[in-house]
């Protein structure tokens, strides 16, 4: 099995050390280790991909939950929020999390693909910083959450609650137009954070890549579905790409309409399918296949 365990929490000394002889302790394999100080937030953020051979009926070693439990005792002891996660305890029908703002295509195709069984798991809530939205989710019958305040600036603490209290696998952005913090990315660290960006990466990376690309004199337009990291738009953890091609003279406008019904929709799609059915993962912040 395969676990992935993210800590974030104050900086200070001696922080790793508790976690990572308690895991080599109950036989775990470290395939994956990275660790960050940032230093002008005195904040320490890790995460460990690590694997066991048989849990939890191996003698000797220790369940997910038994698990997820030590994990806590080592938080408290050392002031981090440590989460102890598996791609493998729900792989036949992980739990996802549909964050939107305004545009309805994107997300509405996430959802349709998962009651057509395109995309094999389930959607309890959809979560937005605006409440334009909420008709959406109660068509597909899931909860609609509201994080945002009235200038739709979100509330990064509720997302987390509202992700732990759904017990949330994989978080979709389809179309969020709110950049998530560091704190946010790392406790959902390990590919669990999906974005569809409406442009090609890394070529059109801000938040006007259409424009950008029509600017350049682009006559092929694309998106980009990417695992998120706490670089924005970094460019190396591209799951999918989907492209379109226009006329020379082709107003912005109609460009625009067309990216956002049909190309985004699809790409984002195809993208957490491919993550949903393990053919992918994130490694050292690159997509690789899984084996």
């Amino acid at each position: 099995m395969e676990v992935v365990i993210t800590a974030l929490g104050p900086d200070h000394t001696g922080l790793a050390d508790p976690i990572i002889h308690h895991l080599t302790g109950r036989g775990a394999r470290i395939a994956e280790i990275q660790m960050y100080d940032h230093d002008e937030r005195s904040l320490f953020s890790m995460l460990c991909r690590i694997e066991f051979d048989d849990l939890p009926t191996k003698s000797g070693q220790v369940s997910l939950s038994q698990l997820k439990e030590e994990m806590r005792q080592i938080g408290e002891h050392t002031g981090l929020s440590i989460r102890v996660w598996s791609p493998n305890a729900r792989a036949g029908r992980p739990r996802i999390g549909v964050a939107c703002t305004y545009v309805e295509d994107t997300p509405r195709a996430v959802l349709q693909a998962v009651v057509d069984g395109v995309i094999g798991a389930d959607v309890p809530v959809v979560i937005s910083n605006r409440k334009k939205l909420a008709p959406l989710a109660a068509e597909f019958g899931a909860e609609f959450r509201m994080i945002g305040d009235e200038q739709g600036s979100a509330d990064n603490a509720k997302l987390v609650e509202i992700l732990d209290e759904f017990e949330i696998d994989y978080l979709v952005l389809a179309r969020y137009m709110r950049v998530l913090p560091a704190e946010v990315c790392w406790q959902f660290a390990g590919g669990r954070i999906i974005n569809l960006h409406h442009g090609l990466l890394p070529g059109f990376p801000g938040f006007r890549p259409y424009h950008d690309a029509h600017n350049a004199r682009m006559l092929t337009f694309g998106a980009t579905c990417h695992f998120i990291i706490p670089e924005l738009d970094a460019g190396n953890q591209t799951i999918n790409q989907r492209t379109f091609s226009v006329a020379p003279g082709t107003p912005i406008e109609k460009i625009i309409a067309e990216g956002e019904r049909d190309n985004e929709p699809k790409c984002l799609v195809e993208g957490v399918r491919r993550v949903v059915d393990q053919e992918i993962q994130l490694h050292f912040h690159r997509v690789v296949p899984r084996k």
